[in-house]
Parts: C-alpha cells; sequence; structure tokens
C-alpha cells in the first residue's frame, strides 16, 4: 500500500453529507428565466431531494440565485451561497480523504475547466475546494495536478482507474508522464496501484465534453469488482470503444493482486436523442448512505440496470432519477454530486 498519509475511502463507505451546486445562468444553463436554466434547476432539484431521504444535503448557489434554491430544493437541504461558474461540484470541489487519525481532510485539486477548454468559465469554481473544505471545517491539502473528481474512481483499497486522455492531457498537465501522475495520485489518495484506460467515452471528445472522464465509463462497486459500461449497438461509435476497455481490465489487477470481477451494464436502448450519439450511462450513479441514486431514461434498460446495481450494491435502495437532461447538459448524477465520507469511528452504521 501507499505510505500516504491520507486515504480517500471507497465512495461506499459511509457519509457525512452530499455537496452540490445549484445551476446558474450561463452559456451551459441558458439566460435567466430560460426553459434550459428552469430543466437543469428540475433535474438537479430532484436529485438533491432525493440524497436528502437518506443522508444530509448541501447545496452551493450564487448570491443571486439564493431563493430560487431554495424554492426549487423545498426545505431539509441546507443552501450555501457561494460565487459559481457552473455546477459540476464534483469536478470542481475538492475530494476528500481520511488522514492518518481517521479525520477528514480536503484534497483540493487544480481546476481549470477540464483543461482550460474554449468555452469553460473556471476562475470562480477554481476556489471551490478550498470553499467547499472550509464550510467542512477540514484541511486543505492542495495537489500540483490538474484533475477533477470524475476523472479517477478507486476501491477504498489502493486501487484507481485513470484515463490516458485525463491527466496526461496536454491541456491540463503538459508534460506529464504515467509516472509523475501516478506519484501525486498516490500521494493524495492513498493509493498504490493506477489502471490505465486509453480514453473516454467517444461523445466525450466533442466540444463540450471532458475528454474521458472514468466515471460513465467504469467504476468500483466493491473491492476488487468492476461495474462497466457496455454499448451493444454495433452502430454506436462505443461498442468497439468498449471493448478495447474492457480487454484492458480484463488483464488488470488491483493493488492487492487480484484479477478484476468485471459486471457489465448494458447501456440504454436508445443511441441518438436528436443531435448525435448519446453517452447516456448507468455507471454514472451516486453510493449514499443506503441509497444508490441511478440515471433513469425512460429506457427499457432501466430496470435491468436497477437490478444489477441492486445486486452489486446488496442492502441499499435503489432510486431512479430521470436524468436526460443532466446528461443534455454534460454530465451524469456523479458529476454532479461530491461525497463527504464520515470520519472513521464515526457514522459507523450509516450506509454500512
Amino acid at each position: 500500500m501507499s505510505s500516504s498519509n491520507t486515504s480517500m475511502p471507497a465512495e461506499w463507505a459511509p457519509h457525512e453529507r452530499t455537496w452540490m451546486a445549484f445551476p446558474r445562468p450561463n452559456d451551459t444553463f441558458g439566460e435567466p428565466g430560460s426553459d434550459t436554466l428552469e430543466r437543469a434547476r428540475t433535474a438537479w432539484s430532484a436529485v438533491a431531494r432525493t440524497i436528502a431521504r437518506y443522508e444530509p444535503v448541501s447545496v452551493l448557489a450564487d448570491p443571486s440565485d439564493l431563493d430560487a434554491a431554495r424554492e426549487s430544493l423545498g426545505d431539509g437541504i441546507k443552501v450555501v451561497a457561494a460565487e459559481l461558474d457552473d455546477a459540476w461540484l464534483r469536478d470542481s470541489g475538492p475530494t476528500f480523504v481520511h488522514t492518518a487519525d481517521g479525520s477528514i481532510a480536503a484534497v483540493d485539486w487544480i481546476f481549470t475547466g477540464w483543461g482550460a477548454q474554449d468555452w469553460a468559465a473556471w476562475g470562480k469554481d477554481s476556489q471551490l475546494g478550498r470553499f467547499v473544505a472550509g464550510q467542512a471545517g477540514t484541511p486543505v491539502h492542495a495537489s500540483t495536478l490538474v484533475n477533477e473528481g470524475g476523472g479517477f474512481h478507486t476501491d477504498g483499497e489502493g486501487t484507481v482507474l485513470l484515463t490516458e486522455t485525463v491527466q496526461l492531457d496536454p491541456g491540463r498537465n503538459p508534460g506529464a508522464t504515467r509516472e509523475s501522475v501516478e506519484a501525486e495520485v498516490h500521494a493524495r489518495l492513498g493509493t498504490s496501484k493506477a489502471i490505465w484506460l486509453p480514453r473516454g467515452l467517444t461523445r466525450d471528445y466533442d466540444e463540450f465534453g471532458t475528454r474521458g472522464h472514468v466515471d460513465i465509463v467504469a467504476c468500483f462497486s466493491s473491492p476488487g469488482t468492476v461495474l462497466l459500461h457496455r454499448q451493444d449497438d454495433p452502430a454506436h461509435p462505443d461498442h468497439e470503444v468498449m471493448q478495447e476497455i474492457r480487454a484492458v481490465l480484463e488483464e488488470a489487477t488491483d493493488a492487492r493482486g487480484r484479477k478484476l470481477e468485471l459486471i457489465d451494464v448494458p447501456a440504454p436502448t436508445v443511441i441518438d436523442a436528436g443531435d448525435g450519439f448519446v453517452d447516456y450511462s448507468y455507471i454514472n450513479h451516486y453510493v449514499a448512505n443506503n441509497v444508490v441514486v441511478l440515471c433513469a431514461f425512460d429506457d427499457p434498460n432501466d430496470a435491468a440496470a436497477a437490478e444489477i446495481l441492486g445486486r452489486a450494491y446488496p442492502g441499499r435502495t435503489i432510486e431512479l432519477v430521470d436524468a436526460r437532461d443532466i446528461f443534455e447538459f454534460g454530465g451524469g448524477i456523479h458529476c454532479i454530486t461530491q461525497q463527504q465520507p464520515a470520519a472513521l469511528g464515526a457514522g459507523r452504521e450509516a450506509g454500512a
């Protein structure tokens, strides 16, 4: 295992709370009063209210949107004023880790709008790692790596999934090597073994994509077990992409030397929602205390995915929440949520 003094617990470990951000008017969501902005706020709020039935939720909202956020979210969800550019808090927010004494600290990655993309604004969002840590009352561990929370996934036992086109992206970390990235990731997350995927889903390389985030492709559901997106339609370019990624994972071992058990999760049957091939994926779900909040697409495969994830996360309720509008804006349920784990020795009954 890594000699790091911090360790990121698995996402299914007990949580203290969930952090999110409320969509504000911008180039992604539209102008004030627009149909698109209202759709985004409705979709984000549905996710927040679902999670809030299982654990506390705090939602950052731009100071100009506090009343709108409170009205949309309803009672029982804490709204926190924060200057925002966007609402993908998985990526702009901190990554919470355990310290050597079991308390919580926050890793503050460098956030540059998914590699300083022309359409992105990140001047305010780049400050959210420290801001959220301050709200949570945790110390901050500043990283030298440009990285986003959707760009990696850990098993809680030393293994991390990464993507070559994310951490090694010249727009993010020019001159970086696998070795330099692994050294920093392992130091911050307490991991010791990186499994590198060659790329992400096809649509993620369009103008408004992240260039390969792993959290829509593959994730651990328990140590040694990976849930894997599967596109069965050969007309979809991700059919071939996922065969390539599956081949990599079939040959991989984790930090404890285990071969991985791969559980295929078939994609929704729709492959084009009117503006090109979709990246609809059930992998982009959120695991909270006693629940899995699963993307739904009004698709025949929703029920099949719920059954697969129900077996993968035994004892947790599967809550399906329509994610089509979230995906239309560029992500999924995992992309808009960020867990704050419970300190070790605290809250062990929650989500156990």
